[in-house]
């Protein structure tokens, strides 16, 4: 058994925060020099990097929930399509006047697309044109601080609960109890269900890609709730924690999402903290309050006939102030009885602690555990009295800025770190998946899960001519196709603005591809394309006509899925490095989003002297799907 000293754990991811955060104002001051420096002459520079966007105007605006004020940014260009960039649901933002380069707002990404990305706002952003960029989020990492700090100092039970996680002492099961209604599940998810539920103190779900992880967390808090016990769901992201929500509401489960609604999808938003509240007979009440103080407020500060009686004007503003927090106090009660109704609260785990007041639950779940660092697990486990952590730690690890950080563990999530020292002993695997042809599958499955994986009979030979008949541009016959383009000199560049990486043919090479895939049949947004550098995304983006057609690099597309991907893989060098193409981990995302069709592109000779790329290569000529490029004539 593996032992931490808790002071030192606490004390290292206090240091590895601290350097993340370091990092992440050193890039925002580097981004605020290259705007002072750029100034309004060359906006393309400033983009470059993905964490700003110019040359926007305010095309829509409307009134959302609280009365905040969301706003849909595109370019001036109305044809012009957003440039790649990490703009993602939830991102804080910070928006300035392009003109006089002054903040005007700060606000929190609501939706975004290929045209147009919308913004949430307390109030309406005065100006013209808009410049916006990716801010600080220190609010978060002070919740991060206070947590750890308070999971260092527990006494009691919290103390036994902190040092099991770090390795202090053994896990606890019951014997696993048969479960009712959950037809829908296959023999493994099921197992899964019944794992987590014998937990005594936390279980992991290793859930591999298509293999249904959501669905199966989400019957396990359903099986919980009906045992009589209340779940904090969490996931650290509000993509992922909205997939759990829409996962529980259609098993008919009582959920109640907190958090900034901007951060929620629209179609979710009425199962929100804040729309439950506003719709709550009893707001007529507090809103009716909030208006009557508000008047007496503008009363107290004009008189339209004579002088106020002594005391006249701090007795209106004493009124006020009491009806105001008469009305507070109304609103903590309304939202106090929504929580307590509900049999699940969903949120990130970075959540509000304010929000939750001093509730525990029975059960906490983490989904996408992942994709979180140490410290983002640590609010969710300080509510709970057990733990269930799913996820893929096969796939992408948390996004760390700091190498030093990662150094000191920052880039490992808990989980990951949990399955490496108790492994089998507290892990259930996923083993049926649901997503991809059985020849996409197989590789990924031998060489990152041990050969476990099966495809479900549904997906195992399905194929892109089920969807077009005739198909014929992309090999119909094979649900794989790669390309060696070894020999051809389809050299990559550097992008002359930045340090990434392009290869203009290979992308020619894609675009092509995708024209005969649209040409014959088969949708715009059943398509993928996958870079592994920002300045291809860009070169592709560009250049692409069909504005459905998703093109990202592999961050974007983890957990999604596409009937057809088709990826670049970018560097052809004569020295044969690859750069981070060596994290076998963001190829085994990139591959396992293709559904029915999987097209790959790159320069073999640059990617077979590393060991996991000669492995798949030869897994490509092993099932027909090898091409070089000077033989190809599709």
């Amino acid at each position: 058994m593996t032992r931490s000293d808790p002071e030192a754990y606490f004390d290292r991811m206090r240091e590895a925060l601290a350097l993340e955060s370091e990092a992440e104002r050193a890039r925002m001051a580097q981004r605020r020099s290259r705007r002072a420096q750029t100034g309004n002459s060359n906006t393309k520079a400033l983009e470059l990097r993905g964490d700003t966007l110019t040359h926007l105007v305010v095309i829509d605006h409307r009134t959302g929930l609280g009365g905040r004020a969301i706003v849909t940014f595109g370019k001036r260009n109305p044809n012009q399509a957003l440039p790649w960039n990490r703009f993602r649901v939830g991102a804080p933002v910070v928006a300035s006047d392009e003109v006089s380069l002054d903040d005007v707002g700060n606000g929190i990404v609501s939706a975004r697309n290929a045209q147009t990305i919308d913004v949430v706002f307390d109030e309406l952003p005065e100006g013209t044109f808009f410049r916006l960029e990716l801010s600080a989020d220190e609010v978060t990492r002070a919740r991060l601080l206070a947590a750890m700090a308070a999971a260092q100092q527990a006494r009691g039970r919290m103390s036994q609960w902190r040092d099991l996680l770090l390795g202090e002492r053994l896990p606890q099961f019951d014997l696993p109890k048969p479960i009712q209604g959950a037809e829908h599940l296959n023999a493994s998810q099921i197992q899964a269900v019944q794992f987590g539920l014998s937990a005594r103190d936390f279980a992991i779900i290793h859930g591999p890609p298509g293999t249904g992880k959501t669905t199966t967390v989400a019957e396990l808090i359903r099986q919980a709730v009906l045992r009589g016990e209340r779940v904090l769901a969490c996931a650290p992201s509000n993509t992922g924690v909205d997939n759990l929500l829409e996962k529980l509401i259609g098993l008919g489960v009582h959920a109640v999402r907190i958090g900034h609604p901007a951060r929620v999808h629209e179609l979710l938003q009425h199962h929100t903290l804040d729309a439950l509240a506003d719709s709550d007979p009893a707001m007529k009440l507090v809103r009716q309050m909030h208006k009557e103080a508000e008047s007496l407020m503008a009363k107290s500060g004009k008189w339209t006939r004579g002088k106020p009686a002594p005391g006249a004007r701090e007795e209106l503003r004493y009124e006020a102030r009491r009806l105001r927090e008469d009305a507070k106090t109304y609103e903590k009660q309304i939202i106090a009885s929504i929580l307590d109704r509900a049999d699940v609260i969903c949120a990130t785990t970075n959540y509000d602690p304010e929000v939750l007041g001093d509730r525990t639950f029975p059960l906490g779940v983490i989904d996408e555990a992942c994709q979180s660092t140490e410290p983002g697990y640590w609010p969710v486990v300080l509510r709970t009295e057990r733990l269930i952590l799913a996820g893929d730690h096969c796939q992408l690890p948390p996004t760390v800025l700091s190498n030093q950080a990662a150094q000191l563990g920052f880039a490992t999530s808990m989980m990951e770190r949990l399955v490496q020292t108790r492994g089998d002993a507290v892990t259930v695997g996923l083993q049926v998946q649901y997503r991809m042809h059985e020849q996409i599958m197989r590789f990924p499955s031998t060489r990152f899960y041990d050969n476990r994986l099966s495809a479900h009979e549904s997906v195992a030979s399905h194929m892109l001519t089920d969807l077009s008949p005739g198909l014929c541009t992309m090999f119909p016959e094979a649900p794989i196709t790669f390309v060696d383009t070894a020999g051809a000199s389809w050299d990559e560049e550097i992008d002359p603005e930045g340090e990434s990486k392009f290869n203009p043919k290979e992308g020619q090479w894609i675009l092509e591809r995708v024209e005969g895939l649209v040409e014959e049949g088969i949708p715009p947004d059943a398509i993928a394309v996958i870079a592994p550098y920002s300045a291809q995304v860009r070169w592709l983006r560009d250049r692409c006509r069909y504005r459905d057609v998703e093109i990202d690099t592999v961050d974007g597309f983890q957990g999604r899925e596409k009937e057809a991907v088709l990826i670049t893989l970018v560097r052809s060098n004569d020295i044969g490095e690859i750069g981070f193409l060596g994290d076998e981990r963001r190829m085994n995302v990139a591959m396992t989003r293709a559904k029915r069709k999987l097209i790959m592109i790159g320069d073999g000779a640059t990617l077979a002297r590393h060991e996991f790329y000669a492995s798949l290569i030869a897994y490509f000529e092993s099932i027909g799907a090898y091409h070089s490029v000077w033989e190809w004539s599709g």
